[in-house]
């Protein structure tokens, strides 16, 4: 992707991403960031289960299969699941950093159909860091890692505190999250970040 787009181009000051020194190996599996999410989370029965590994430098790979509650026209994914799944993969870039985001912007390229029963492969890489401010870039191939380009994606994470949670979440939710031992180590391991 270019990222041409005025809100997803780096600005000239802008640094290359780093690796944190803390993030998971080369190869190493990420795992769900919440067991209730959608995109990763493996208690959502129709959830994505989008499965991430950690890459060289600041890339990941990962991949879902499409199910059939994944479709939108008969047969064919949904654009808005494919979205969700590279969303989900951008965002996953974040375990790389040690840092929490959220999505400020996301431009979404559908280059070709994918059917139900497909495996869809992703990659992901950070290209550059600006204050608060992520950008990143992500492609979904069809069936294999050098499969044809179904989607692809730039966009633009916004660097927040775990309090953006806390304040804007349902209090349900949080409370159930904070009373999880695996949700509350997956927040821990972002506590090294200043």
């Amino acid at each position: 992707m270019s990222g041409t787009s005025p809100g997803l181009t780096p600005p000239a000051d802008a640094k290359q991403p780093a690796r944190h020194a803390d993030a998971p190996a080369p190869g190493e599996l990420l795992g769900a960031h919440y067991d209730q999410c959608f995109g990763c989370g493996g208690d959502q029965p129709h959830g994505l289960h989008l499965a991430a590994r950690a890459g060289e430098g600041v890339s990941i790979t990962a991949e879902f299969t499409v199910r059939p509650e994944h479709q939108g026209a008969p047969g064919l994914a949904h654009g808005g699941v494919l979205a969700t799944a590279l969303d989900e993969t951008l965002g996953s870039l974040n375990w790389l950093l040690r840092t929490i985001a959220v999505t400020g912007r996301l431009e979404t390229d559908f280059v070709r159909p994918v059917p139900v029963g497909t495996t869809l492969h992703l990659a992901a890489e950070v290209t550059a860091v600006a204050g608060r401010k992520i950008y990143s870039t992500a492609t979904g191939r069809i069936g294999a890692p050098d499969g044809p380009v179904a989607v692809r994606a730039d966009a633009l994470f916004i660097e927040v505190k775990v309090d953006h949670f806390i304040d804007h979440g349902r209090e349900e939710e949080i409370r159930a999250a904070m009373e999880d031992p695996d949700q509350i180590r997956r927040a821990r391991a972002f506590e090294v970040n200043p």
